[in-house]
């Protein structure tokens, strides 16, 4: 067999440094060889002469999903697959089948002669369009057993002038097919070759999907050796002159530019050259190493942005090592594929539809990002911000361009923050995505480019870019990130435009809240057994049954004094706090009135504030009752609808019982509409309980059950909810309203039952319902493993031995609403116990997948307040809440 390695465009992974072994014109110095090596994500195109086993070969060694014939296409468009006429829209069929089977990242194989350049160049540059590989293997037999091959088919009525004239065009290919841009070449000679040859898939060097990590992820070092060393040590590694190694086995992954304007290029070269050797990193390349091996090479190259120090520095060293560095900077591949494909790490990023594949466009994508091919003022390249628009599942770590500080977008983070320009040098941990960073020595380069350029980002200013089209957000609890789409933020944007209160004090809105599973009790739609057993098969082991307040959804936002609410949250126009809806209005449209509930819960919530040693406070709320915020709905939704009720149906029933004492056969409608009068009876009931006269704050009563933020408590909201309601159940004010509860122990059945029966005398009373939720609170930071045993094992009475079962943290809902029989007649109409058969076919699942997304998404907003992050980073995962409640979701569940 003759194999010919041909490099791609220069920067083609998988194919680099691959020797050539033959000569396809003559097979001169070829070894003998049966195995043929293909690219497990790549373009096969097979060449031969009609009768040169071509199909046969493709069956034998590839599955019949990945062979796209010629003759196959044929038949499709012509019914015979023989039918010369149809050649050329059968190849328009075969190139649109190869390149969306490319896209896809599948192996593919064209089985037709080939013998061409002109056919062979249509799916080079197809494979090449897709940033593909691309093989050929020929298969050259002799002329007269073609011919023969040929005369044994019925199907083929061409005579052997059809063979002469491809064995022709064959010959003449082979002196030239080196060159026509395959990767390799691979000539099987002979019947026997091609009887005896067997193909093998290769992955990509790209590909280390295999490996899981840790890793610690280091961005641009620029020759900063003793930086380096001092991060890797305060990353737990080991550190000698020859390389690191890590304790717990950790892999450190350099995303390039290791070279060039530092004080130190050949011994940060040792140090990782070590480390990769002996298997502890691995390093993709950096334009920097590319163009300090294109000058060492004795390329012509722009001595420039640092290069000069590097040459200086390397002439300095011994012959060996800088040939050693050469071959280590000429082996660096584009790019990393890790941890099953979640985690990809290249230079400059990359977008998704190059991860794993190979091409001089993919190299220089990663080596050098997305360039305008503008420059700026200070000459440099324009580069496009591909992060803003990706939405891969994979994470990319990346450097290339210097930040000030790591910013996640869209599942991307750079971390070059500039260590030789006196920034820092900064490591990602994987993946737990911890940021660790050490200060650079001095400024080593001054930057062409102001490091921090003034305009950079306000931190304080909000853009609509943030929040525009589709976004996926990073969350640390329950893991991941969640995609807002972008009819979902056009939606939120108009409220949050026009209606909102100021955004410095917007720092989170409340999320919805899931129902249980659909009771099948007699009578019942929700019932508590199905949030007990939901939370037990969880291995939640304790809850808390909260009264659920009905009223209106309250975030209120607490300062001291107003120059704590300056200097907190950064408004200066006097106000100490602000209380708004779920959706981020002013509670009042009354700025008195908001101005005077503001103050008043100040007054009432100083004692807390004090025993927290916070000047500010942000709680979670029900603000009573529900007329107060809702009379123009209770008004015109429901009490019109009790009223006709109450007006309509005695009539209706006089009428029916006259009718049935002439004898007619009313009897199941007039059961039915009295039935209707007694619902419409429980319906008014139902709402009027929770309406009442209110005056300015007269009559209004405000009950807190979660202190959701406060200083020095960066977790104040995953708190154990036993913690949050005796905290506020010392509050002492006629304004506060407590929040009645029991805590019930799942595996007890008596203490099941007793909260069924506190329930049940709740929502008797004219109570809404309660809230369980697990006592302690199951999310965890994305990348955290939850412990062995049932959450809220621990309550007011003390520890409880673990339980053997295991909780998956984001996997839990945080609260569950179980409400009344009454109450829900407000919900789903005065007559909705007649339907409980379709009632309870109702659908939950977008539901509860909202819930834990909001809830994810609020606790992101209040973990970013809490470490001081800027204003727009909190705006963003509060502005998601309100974009996800726009999504089609019955309101009623």
């Amino acid at each position: 067999m003759t194999e010919t390695a041909v490099p791609e465009d220069g920067g083609d992974d998988l194919a680099r440094a691959v020797p050539e072994t033959g000569d396809p014109a003559t097979g001169a110095a070829a070894p003998a060889a049966t195995e043929i090596a293909v690219p497990a994500m790549s373009l096969v195109v097979l060449v031969g002469v009609s009768g040169s086993g071509k199909s046969t070969f493709a069956r034998r060694h590839f599955a019949p999903t990945q062979v796209i014939s010629s003759d196959f296409c044929r038949g499709l468009v012509a019914d015979d697959e023989n039918d010369q006429a149809a050649t050329p829209d059968a190849f328009d069929v075969l190139h649109y089948i190869v390149r969306t089977r490319l896209r896809r990242g599948l192996l593919t194989v064209v089985d037709a002669t080939n013998v061409q350049w002109e056919a062979r160049r249509q799916l080079i540059d197809l494979a090449k369009s897709e940033n593909v590989l691309v093989d050929a293997v020929v298969l050259d037999v002799p002329e007269e057993v073609a011919i023969a091959r040929n005369e044994a088919r019925p199907d083929r009525d061409f005579g052997p002038q059809v063979v002469r004239r491809q064995r022709k065009d064959l010959r003449r290919s082979l002196g030239k097919i080196s060159r026509d841009g395959f990767r390799r070449v691979h000539v099987l000679r002979g019947v026997e070759q091609i009887e005896a040859a067997a193909v093998v898939t290769e992955k990509a060097w790209t590909d280390r999907r295999e490996l899981t990590g840790p890793f610690d992820i280091i961005g641009d070092v620029h020759g900063c050796r003793a930086e380096l060393e001092a991060l890797l040590r305060k990353l737990g590694w080991e550190v000698t002159p020859a390389g690191a190694s890590h304790p717990e086995g950790r892999t450190a992954v350099f995303v390039g530019d290791l070279v060039d304007r530092g004080p130190d290029t050949p011994g940060v070269l040792r140090l990782v050259m070590g480390m990769v050797a002996a298997g502890t990193a691995l390093c993709v390349s950096g334009n920097h190493e590319q163009k300090l091996a294109r000058a060492l090479n004795g390329r012509k190259v722009r001595v420039a942005h640092g290069l000069q120090e590097s040459l200086d520095q390397l002439s300095a060293e011994p012959e060996e090592f800088r040939t050693a560095a050469l071959a280590f900077m000429d082996g660096l591949i584009s790019h990393y594929q890790l941890d099953g494909g979640g985690l990809v790490v290249a230079h400059a990023g990359l977008k998704e539809a190059y991860h794993g594949r190979a091409s001089g466009r993919v190299r220089s994508f990663a080596l050098y990002g997305d360039t305008t091919g503008e420059t700026d003022e200070y000459g440099l390249p324009v580069r496009y911000p591909w992060a803003r628009e990706y939405r891969g599942r994979a994470m990319v770590v990346y450097g290339h361009t210097p930040v000030p500080e790591p910013e996640w977008i869209n599942n991307t983070i750079c971390l070059d923050t500039g260590v030789v320009f006196g920034g820092r040098l900064t490591a990602l941990r994987y993946p737990s995505r911890e940021i660790v960073s050490v200060p650079a020595e001095k400024v080593w380069y001054e930057p062409v480019k102001p490091f921090a350029a003034p305009g950079h980002r306000d931190p304080e200013t909000l853009s609509i870019d943030d929040v525009r089209g589709t976004r996926h957000i990073e969350v640390r609890y329950g893991g991941g990130r969640i995609k807002v789409r972008e009819e979902n933020s056009a939606a939120a944007l108009e409220i949050m435009s026009r209606f909102a209160v100021d955004p410095r004090w917007l720092v989170y809105l409340p999320p919805t809240m899931a129902p249980p599973e659909t009771s099948r009790l007699d009578g019942h739609l929700e019932h508590p057994a199905e949030a007990f057993a939901e939370f037990a098969a969880a291995g939640v082991g304790r809850v808390v049954c909260e009264e659920k307040h009905m009223g209106s959804r309250a975030v209120a936002v607490l300062a001291r004094t107003p120059e704590a609410a300056a200097a907190r949250f950064g408004v200066e126009d006097g106000s100490a706090g602000a209380v708004y809806t779920r959706t981020g209005r002013p509670f009042f449209d009354d700025a008195a009135v908001i101005g005077a509930l503001v103050d008043r819960l100040r007054s009432a919530c100083a004692p807390l504030m004090d025993e927290l040693g916070s000047d500010w406070l942000v709680l979670d709320c029900e603000l009573l009752p529900w007329s107060a915020k809702a009379e123009g709905l209770i008004r015109n939704q429901y009490a019109s609808v009790g009223a006709a009720a109450r007006t309509a149906l005695p009539e209706t029933i006089a009428a029916l019982e006259a009718a049935a004492g002439r004898g007619l056969g009313v009897g199941g409608l007039l059961d039915r509409t009295r039935r209707r009068l007694d619902n419409a009876a429980r319906f008014r009931d139902a709402y009027a309980r929770y309406c009442w006269p209110v005056s300015g704050l007269e009559g209004l009563r405000v009950a807190p059950f979660q202190i959701l933020a406060c200083e020095g408590r960066a977790t104040a909201a995953t708190e154990p909810h036993s913690w949050h309601l005796e905290a506020l159940s010392r509050l002492e004010d006629p304004l506060i309203a407590p929040t009645r509860h029991v805590y019930v122990d799942l595996d007890s059945e008596e203490s099941r039952q007793a909260a069924t029966v506190w329930w049940e005398a709740l929502t008797a009373e004219g109570g809404e319902g309660m809230v369980v939720k697990p006592l302690t609170a199951p999310a965890g930071p994305a990348g955290s493993t939850a412990p062995p045993g049932r959450t809220g094992a621990s309550g007011p009475e003390g520890e409880a031995e673990p339980r053997p079962v295991e909780v998956r943290p984001g996997r839990v809902q945080p609260g569950i609403k179980v409400r009344g029989r009454e109450y829900l007649r407000i919900i789903y109409g005065p007559d909705y116990t007649e339907s409980l058969d379709v009632l309870r076919n109702r659908f939950l699942g977008r539901k509860r997948s909202l819930a834990l997304r909001e809830h994810a998404l609020g606790l992101e907003a209040l973990s970013r307040l809490a470490e001081g992050e800027p204003l727009w980073r909190v705006h963003e995962a509060v502005f998601a809440v309100l974009a996800l409640e726009s999504e089609p979701v019955d309101p009623r569940l």
